[in-house]
């Protein structure tokens, strides 16, 4: 054999062996991949789906739900009182800051709109662990950057992932008992609301002692103890709709408001009792840093734990009120409620600090009770599409705090605060009379057909489908239908 062979031999098995090193190295690194994904979305035993012996939804799991739906929405949150010292630390105008709500607001509307109609189709499980890890990991820049720009962009990715809370919702609609889903729906509702306060108290007491960072940090450390949180006990719930197209399921989005007088109905009332709620907490740090209280960042940072007690309320009120009437009047409740609070926060709240104290107290409180009735409702029109009924839902609300900061804000540099207040009254006007052109036992878009009484059947929801078929696969009407048919 000639030398040239040998070279050629040489130089095939060199070749063979690159090749071979580069396929080992391909599969190790795949290994490593599929290694460190085995290990954060890895279901333990316990936790895996049994159609014959399904997971119990428990209390703790419900306060977890809750808990997770708190510091995940906080995430929009904790820039809102420190907005000042974020333009002082990056040398920015007070109005380039401004920019960071809004892009935390339109990237939480871009996750309503585009990730939460994939609750209908994916598994929950891996779906909300990857959210709130991607969530966590990304928030790290928040707390080192040193860039306006990249802070914002950031900013942007963490609020289309902060839809968590949006997941847990439909989720309680689907595992919770007709007699307790208003008990259970409440929980995480007070959670979501109380998130929101939460954030704006914490971040502002934090930064008057150390770096605004350190707010980011502990955003950071929350999201990453929700993750372990849901790891070690959410249950890998089956996915409801595994062949639907997704741009089908966006579409039927509209289908539903066109099908459904209840949800369309709700969707106003979350609309009106929204922008109430945006509006107050916009203007009153406006009061109360005025004439004639001037009160410093601090004090008026602790008027967040006036709603907070009534979000403590709300899970107790649920089970005796809401569980037990229809929710249609659970609503009318909780606009009285709002209605009572904003007349009198409004009318005295130029020269006592009472009347905002008790309109935050009795305003939350009777939006919070009005939202959880509410959702009680809708997520029976449509058992398999739970996470698109939330998302109409969802923007609608969204849509209604836009406005009501937006024209809250005007208004009360134009006319002060009664004029932001008399606003607020009118929206909670609509919003009565919303709640009152449909009758507790109407189908059709208006009327009062079917009876004035206020007490749930003991076989029927509030919208005459049966209490007992909440929660299957098929639709209320289909149901029914095979029913009559029967007997």
């Amino acid at each position: 054999m000639s030398d040239r062979d040998d070279e050629c031999i040489s130089g095939l098995r060199n070749g063979e062996k690159d090749a071979i090193e580069v396929e080992s190295g391909k599969r190790r690194n795949r290994s490593i991949w599929h290694r460190s994904y085995d290990i954060v979305f890895w279901t333990p035993p316990n936790l895996r789906w049994n159609a014959d012996e399904p997971p119990r939804f428990s209390m703790g799991l419900n306060v977890l739900f809750g808990f997770a739906g708190a510091f995940t929405v906080a995430n929009l949150y904790y820039s809102h009182p420190i907005l000042n010292v974020l333009a002082h630390d990056f040398g920015v105008p007070y109005v380039r800051v401004s920019n960071i709500p809004t892009l935390a607001q339109a990237g939480y509307a871009v996750g309503l709109l585009f990730l939460c109609p994939l609750g209908d189709m994916l598994q929950r499980r891996p779906f909300v662990l990857s959210l709130v890890f991607f969530t966590a990991s990304v928030s790290i820049g928040l707390a080192v950057t040193k860039s306006l720009q990249v802070f914002e962009f950031i900013q942007f990715l963490t609020a289309v992932s902060t839809v968590t809370p949006q997941l847990m919702l439909p989720l309680v609609g689907d595992l919770a008992p007709p007699k307790r889903r208003a008990a259970a729906l409440s929980i995480v509702v007070s959670g979501l609301m109380l998130g929101i306060l939460l954030a704006r108290l914490l971040s502002g007491i934090m930064t008057q002692y150390v770096s605004w960072r350190y707010v980011y940090w502990l955003s950071v450390a929350l999201q990453y103890c929700i993750f372990a949180g849901l790891w070690m006990f959410m249950p890998d719930y089956p996915a409801t709709n595994t062949h639907v197209n997704y741009f089908k399921m966006l579409w039927s989005i509209l289908v539903m408001l066109t099908k459904h007088p209840v949800l369309v109905q709700a969707c106003l009332i979350s609309f009106f009792t929204s922008a109430t709620f945006t509006n107050f907490w916009t203007v009153l740090t406006f009061l109360l840093s005025g004439k004639p209280y001037y009160f410093d960042p601090v004090t008026i940072g602790l008027f967040a734990l006036v709603g907070i007690a009534s979000m403590i309320c709300g899970p107790i009120y649920a089970r005796v009120v809401i569980d037990r009437f229809v929710p249609s009047f659970s609503v009318l409740l909780g606009m009285m409620w709002c209605l009572i609070g904003i007349s009198l926060g409004t009318y005295t709240g130029t020269f006592t600090v009472a009347g905002p104290i008790i309109q935050a107290f009795l305003g939350d409180f009777g939006m919070q009770t009005a939202q959880i009735a509410n959702r009680s409702a809708i997520y029976a029109v449509e058992p398999k599409g739970r996470n698109r009924v939330n998302t109409a839902f969802m923007v609608a609300t969204f849509c209604g705090q836009l406005v009501g900061t937006t024209v809250g804000s005007h208004l009360f540099a134009r006319g002060g605060w009664i004029a932001s207040g008399s606003y607020s009254m009118g929206s909670i006007g609509m919003a009565l009379l919303v709640t009152l052109a449909r009758g507790p036992w109407e189908e059709a878009w208006i009327g009062w057909h079917g009876g004035w009484s206020i007490r749930k059947k003991s076989r029927e929801s509030a919208h005459g489908k049966m209490e007992g078929l909440v929660g299957r696969h098929l639709s209320g009407r289909e149901e029914l239908d095979k029913t009559i048919a029967h007997t």
